[in-house]
C-alpha cells in the first residue's frame, strides 16, 4: 500500500476519506475543555462535597480504551505532587485492597463499557466513594442513580471516545484538586485550552503540508515502524496514546515506552532484523513518490519535555546518537507553553492530526473500527 500525501492538502479529498469528521472532531479539544470548565462552574457544590468529605487513601480511575487516557493522565500529573497513591486501572475485576477508604471514579464515554460497569458495580458493593462519569440516560448513569453515587455527565457530542479526551479529563482533574490529591487550578487548565487551540491552528486540515507539523509527521511515519518513546511520565502516556492512534486511526502498528524502561529492552531492536539495515546502496531520501514501497525500518521518536529528570535527559540523547549511528531515522517531538499539561495537549493533538492523516494517507477512514465493532459483537453473543 502505498502513502498518498497528495491526499493531505486536497480538501475534497479530505473531506471524501473523513466521512465521520475526525479532523474536525480533534480540533474540538480546546472547545471540550472549556465546555468542562463551564459545568465545573456550575457544580460548586458537588466539588464542596468532595472537599468536606476529606482526602481519600488511594484515588483510582477505571476505564477501558480512549476513556481510559483520562485516568493515565492524571495518575502521570500527580505523580510529583500527590501524597496518596493515583492508580489508573484496566480491566474487569478491582484490586483486592480497594475498599471502603478509597474513591473510585469509574469513566465510560458512552457509559455503556462492559469493564467499566463490572468496576462500578464492584466499588459500589464494597463501599467506596465512588463517582461515575459517562453519558446522559447510559448504563452507568443508571446504577449511578441506583446507588445514591455522583454522576458527571458529558456530551460526545458524536465523537469516539478517543476523540472526547479532554471532556473526559477535566472534571477527573478538577476532581482530583476537589479531594486534595494534586494541585490543578482553573488558570492552569485554560491554559490546556489555549494549547489545543494553537496547535489545532497549526496542524489543523487547512494548513499545507510544508507548514503542518502534523502532515510532516504523518509523512515521516509511513513506510516506518514507529518505536516512540517518552520522556517524562506525561510523555510516557503520550507515547502511549502515539500507539493507540496509531492502531486506531491508521490501521497501524507502533512500539511505544516511558524512559527509562525502553533502555532495558527495546533498544535493543536498533541492531535488529528492522534496525540498523541501511546499506552503502541506500538512498535515505528515496522519493516515495516514485511509487517504490520502503522496506519497513524502525524510526525512533522522543517526545521531550522541559521536566524531564536529567538522567532521563541524558539517556534520551544517547538513544539519538545509538539510533543516528545505525542509520536509523530519528525525530524529536517538543511542545511550547509554560505549563506540563498544556505542552502535553499540545503534542497529543498533534499525535491525533498524525496519525488521521497517516491513515488518510493511506485511503482508511481514521474513524472505522470494524475489527473492535466485530469483536463486541461477538463477546456479547
Amino acid at each position: 500500500m502505498i502513502f498518498n500525501d497528495g491526499v493531505l492538502d486536497d480538501a475534497a479529498a479530505l473531506a471524501a476519506g473523513d466521512p465521520e469528521n475526525m479532523l474536525e472532531a480533534i480540533a474540538t479539544g480546546g472547545a471540550q475543555v472549556r465546555r468542562s470548565l463551564l459545568w465545573v462552574s456550575e457544580n460548586v457544590e458537588l466539588f464542596s462535597t468532595l472537599t468536606a468529605d476529606g482526602r481519600p487513601r488511594a484515588l483510582m480511575v477505571c476505564g477501558i480504551g480512549g476513556s481510559a487516557v483520562a485516568g493515565d493522565i492524571v495518575r502521570a500529573a500527580t505523580i510529583g505532587q500527590s501524597p496518596i497513591p493515583v492508580v489508573s486501572h484496566r480491566g474487569y475485576s478491582l484490586p483486592a485492597w480497594i475498599g471502603a477508604l478509597d474513591v473510585v471514579i469509574a469513566i465510560s464515554c458512552s457509559g455503556e463499557t462492559e469493564e467499566t460497569l463490572t468496576n462500578f458495580d464492584e466499588a459500589v458493593r464494597r463501599g467506596c466513594r465512588v463517582i461515575a462519569i459517562g453519558s446522559k440516560g447510559s448504563a452507568l448513569a443508571k446504577r449511578a442513580e441506583q446507588a445514591n453515587t455522583h454522576f458527571v455527565t458529558i456530551d460526545p457530542g458524536g465523537r469516539p471516545p478517543r476523540a472526547n479526551l479532554w471532556s473526559l479529563t477535566i472534571p477527573v482533574l478538577r476532581i482530583a484538586d476537589a479531594l486534595g490529591v494534586a494541585n490543578f487550578p482553573v488558570s492552569s487548565l485554560e491554559a490546556i485550552a489555549d494549547a489545543l487551540d494553537a496547535e489545532a491552528l497549526i496542524s489543523g486540515p487547512h494548513v499545507d503540508f510544508d507548514q503542518n507539523p502534523a502532515k510532516t509527521l504523518a509523512y515521516s511515519l509511513a513506510g516506518k515502524l514507529p518505536v516512540v518513546w517518552g520522556s517524562t511520565p506525561l510523555g510516557g502516556v503520550a507515547a502511549y496514546r502515539f500507539a493507540a492512534q496509531c492502531a486506531e486511526n491508521a490501521d497501524y502498528p507502533c512500539l511505544h515506552g516511558e524512559l527509562p524502561e525502553p533502555n532495558h529492552n527495546q533498544v535493543v531492536m536498533l541492531d535488529g532484523v528492522l534496525g540498523a539495515q541501511l546499506s552503502s546502496d541506500d538512498d535515505v531520501f528515496s522519493d516515495r513518490s516514485s511509487g517504490q514501497s520502503a522496506d519497513l525500518a524502525l524510526s525512533l521518536f522522543l517526545l521531550r519535555d522541559l521536566d524531564e529528570y536529567d538522567k532521563n535527559r541524558r539517556r534520551a540523547q544517547i538513544c539519538v546518537d545509538l539510533a543516528t549511528e545505525r542509520g536509523i531515522s530519528v525525530q524529536e517531538i517538543r511542545t511550547d507553553a509554560d505549563h506540563a499539561l498544556a505542552r502535553f495537549a499540545a503534542l497529543v493533538a498533534r499525535i491525533d492530526f498524525a496519525t488521521s492523516y497517516l491513515g488518510l494517507g493511506f485511503g482508511i477512514n481514521p474513524s472505522d473500527i470494524s475489527p473492535i465493532v466485530a469483536l463486541k459483537d461477538r463477546i456479547s453473543r
